[in-house]
């Protein structure tokens, strides 16, 4: 499936990479007070689904294309995700002076 110098990585090597990837990033968005942290957690998340989505397509029984094409579509999404949720947290920080997710309670406006 590769080229001449590919070197062909196991497929249980990409599952366990992409299972600790989301661990690292569920824990950091359930447990860090910062936003700009739970963002980047999220993204952690969303990569290792598209090390997944890569993984299966390319080791699936027909090797095909659809694995890449959706792990494009996913880092399209989160692309734009920072971008409005570096927006949120600007106005945010304009408003309130402090960039925890504690402090986001509505009641507090």
């Amino acid at each position: 499936m590769g080229g001449a110098g590919s070197v062909a990585i196991p497929a249980q090597s990409l599952l366990a990479l992409a299972a600790i990837l989301f661990c690292v990033g569920l824990y950091g968005a359930l447990t860090k007070r910062n936003l700009i942290i739970v963002l980047v957690s999220i993204e952690l998340m969303l990569n290792a689904v598209n090390i997944n989505l890569v993984a299966f397509s390319r080791l699936g029984v027909a090797p095909n294309l659809n694995g890449q094409v959706f792990a494009l579509f996913t880092i399209t999404v989160a692309a734009a995700e920072i971008a409005v949720g570096l927006a949120l947290l600007l106005a945010v920080f304009r408003l309130r002076k402090t960039s925890e997710v504690k402090d986001l309670d509505l009641h507090k406006w």
